[in-house]
């Protein structure tokens, strides 16, 4: 007997989608069908593309948008649309039965989102966003150190940046600095991650206020610039707190840092892991010791390596997450978790915007 698939169409040739692509073709359990443009030369081409670099048995139709979401041979979708459109297609899908693997913001704010859950439910099919490290190997080791109560004791603060640089070409022409198409700019698009390391370290723990600036704006659109520097604080019951950057203006950085009463722990590379066959974390607990006049602050450090690929492999944290929403879809049986920790994602994205516009004043968090 033939083994099932999860038979997925991508709705959107985003730049993302590349990378995906393989991720899909290398998970084992799912297929792709088909890819939707607005154009069926776009689709070709997008396919063209792709299929030269990393090819499926059978090639992927190009479809119209409307005709993926109607085609009885395709399970699921693959959604890297523009925030701006991607309520309206998301929607239109899960109406159709479709399970959504949805790029990240999910919506422009957390109603958006609790819309698309809704759906979900009443279709009773998948939700889950595109954050690829939360299905990494390393993951899970980190939360062993973070739970076993010696490597990083009482987590107390969680500090993270997320940046690249944007050339000025980027800023004035990509989609992502587009206040119509994107208008959560740098924090919707690199602050999601800075957001979902920081919930996750908490357990999913709501922060009770958060305080947010936008540090420069730019970009282009009817409506102006977006967030290109936005800067963001979060706080917690008991005292614990956490803070993030992210920015399209400042060089390559993706580290995060958990400290707690007994250690700290850090990743250089908690987004994408640097390239090669293994990630890696460091548990730092530095002794500070005084001798006559001699002061003394020693290191302690340990490196845990994980043997996992970077990228575009069987057990790359891409391959993995669709491999984990293969098996939902193909049990039948949807995970409800998913779209819950988006949907908290959003919330708190949407609260630190709230503040940027009242200048950094501290603002609850809706749930």
């Amino acid at each position: 007997m033939e083994k099932r698939h999860c038979r997925f169409g991508i709705l959107g040739t985003a730049n993302i989608a590349r990378k995906n692509w393989d991720a899909i073709r290398n998970s084992g359990n799912c297929t792709l069908v088909a890819v939707g443009s607005r154009t069926r030369e776009r689709a070709n081409q997008f396919i063209g593309e792709c299929q030269a670099s990393a090819p499926f048995d059978r090639l992927p139709q190009a479809l119209s948008y409307e005709e993926l979401i109607a085609s009885r041979d395709i399970d699921a979708i693959y959604l890297p649309l523009p925030t701006g459109l991607r309520k309206e297609w998301a929607l239109r899908a899960i109406a159709a039965g479709k399970h959504i693997v949805c790029e990240k913001p999910c919506g422009l704010d957390a109603a958006d989102v609790a819309e698309m859950l809704a759906a979900c439910q009443k279709s009773r099919v998948q939700f889950m966003d595109g954050v690829m490290f939360m299905h990494g190997e390393r993951l899970a080791s980190m939360r062993q150190a973070l739970d076993d109560g010696v490597s990083v004791g009482e987590l107390r603060r969680i500090s993270s940046q997320f940046s690249f640089l944007g050339s000025e070409e980027f800023i004035k022409t990509n989609i992502r600095t587009n206040s119509k198409l994107e208008p959560l700019g740098c924090l919707g698009d690199l602050g999601w991650y800075n957001v979902r390391f920081t919930l996750w370290a908490m357990n999913y723990q709501l922060p009770r206020q958060v305080s947010g600036r936008v540090l420069t704006a730019a970009g282009h659109g009817s409506a102006g610039g977006v967030p290109v520097e936005f800067s963001g604080e979060m706080l917690f019951d008991n005292g614990k707190s956490a803070d993030f950057y992210c920015s399209f203006i400042t060089e390559n950085q993706q580290w995060a840092i958990a400290s707690g009463t007994k250690g700290a722990m850090h990743v250089s590379d908690f987004v994408l892991p640097f390239y090669g066959k293994e990630s890696t974390y460091t548990v730092s607990k530095p002794r500070f010791e005084v001798r006559g006049c001699q002061f003394n602050m020693e290191g302690r450090q340990r490196v845990v390596s994980i043997s996992e690929p970077s990228n575009n492999a069987p057990d790359a944290q891409e391959t993995r997450l669709f491999r984990r929403f293969g098996e939902f879809v193909l049990s039948g049986q949807p995970d409800s978790f998913w779209g819950e920790i988006a949907l908290k994602t959003q919330q708190v994205i949407d609260a630190c915007l709230k503040s940027s516009r009242l200048s950094g004043q501290l603002v609850p968090v809706e749930s």
